[in-house]
């Protein structure tokens, strides 16, 4: 269980069911030629997956005295694993991402593409060593790494097999899997504010320069406040253009009852937001907005298979 703890695998196991989804709940229902079969989809899965774990296991390692403030029954690294087995089921994780990577960039006769497996890979150390510690700059690099890794069936699925024939299919497929993206970007970003108010105390004595930190407590939560408008809006205006105007009833309440919902409960409760326990609440509550949100591509195409 340490070792499932170490590699946070509620997180893993969300981003291989994104990625799983996105493949088999909406582009194998389009009429188009993937480029990868399904075991080698797998693979992509699974070194998403490995590099993502060889992520967390680093940044539990150099997270170590915040942990200890902030979650002390969270540490695993120094605890109950020794630094150097966590250093080595890094290396170990993270050479099996970056291989798998590069077998199927040869596969799709992009061998230059292997470099995205490096750029993550590099990227996430650096967050964990010293990124982190930087105004904003985590926050967005880990946010735009979750967006990426709906980007990346895009381009390994999607981009090899396009041609002048099917160009705008494509196009407007990959413009799906933007918007998603976006998303995606946009919800992680709020939840990785949200996780430096719950962790503020830890970050302060680690003299870290999180915005918690810069501004306080009680002006992040009402920045938040803010900026949780523009995820409402987007949403709002996807379903009521996208979904109820062209009569996908199904997907209309889906959004409305399991993405839109909770998203006003979280405004909501940002703006009265004061002490840890409220905004680790608040942190789930956006983890599952992300959940279903991804999950609505699977809902939306099958309403409209079954619409049309």
């Amino acid at each position: 269980m340490n070792y499932l703890k170490l590699i946070r695998y509620q997180n893993l196991l969300l981003l291989a069911l994104m990625q799983l989804t996105f493949r088999y709940g909406f582009l194998k229902l389009q009429n188009v030629t993937l480029s990868l079969a399904d075991w080698q989809y797998l693979l992509l899965v699974l070194s998403t997956v490995c590099i993502a774990a060889g992520g967390y296991i680093i940044n539990n390692i150099f997270d170590f005295k915040t942990d200890t403030d902030n979650k002390p029954n969270d540490v695993v690294v120094g605890k109950y694993i020794s630094e150097g087995l966590a250093y080595n089921l890094y290396t170990g994780f993270t050479i099996i991402g970056v291989a798998i990577g590069f077998y199927l960039s040869n596969v799709i006769h992009k061998p230059s593409f292997a470099s995205i497996f490096i750029i993550i890979a590099a990227t996430l150390y650096l967050y964990a060593t010293s990124l982190k510690q930087s105004l904003l700059t985590g926050n967005i690099i880990i946010a735009l790494l979750l967006s990426f890794s709906v980007i990346i069936i895009g381009i390994f699925d999607l981009y090899p097999t396009t041609y002048d024939g099917n160009r705008a299919v494509m196009g407007l497929i990959f413009g799906i899997l933007l918007d998603y993206a976006i998303f995606a970007f946009t919800i992680n970003f709020i939840r990785e504010i949200i996780k430096d108010l719950e962790d503020v105390n830890g970050d302060y004595n680690q003299e870290m320069s999180t915005l918690p930190i810069i501004l306080g407590v009680k002006r992040t939560s009402q920045l938040v406040f803010f900026i949780s408008f523009i995820p409402l809006g987007f949403i709002l205006y996807y379903i009521y253009s996208y979904l109820f105007n062209n009569g996908l009833v199904l997907s209309t309440i889906y959004g409305l009852a399991f993405i839109l919902s909770p998203l006003i409960y979280f405004t909501i409760k940002i703006a009265s937001a004061k002490k840890q326990r409220d905004f680790k609440h608040l942190s789930l509550v956006l983890k599952w907005i992300l959940f279903f949100g991804i999950f609505s591509i699977a809902i939306i195409s099958l309403n409209m298979k079954y619409n049309a």
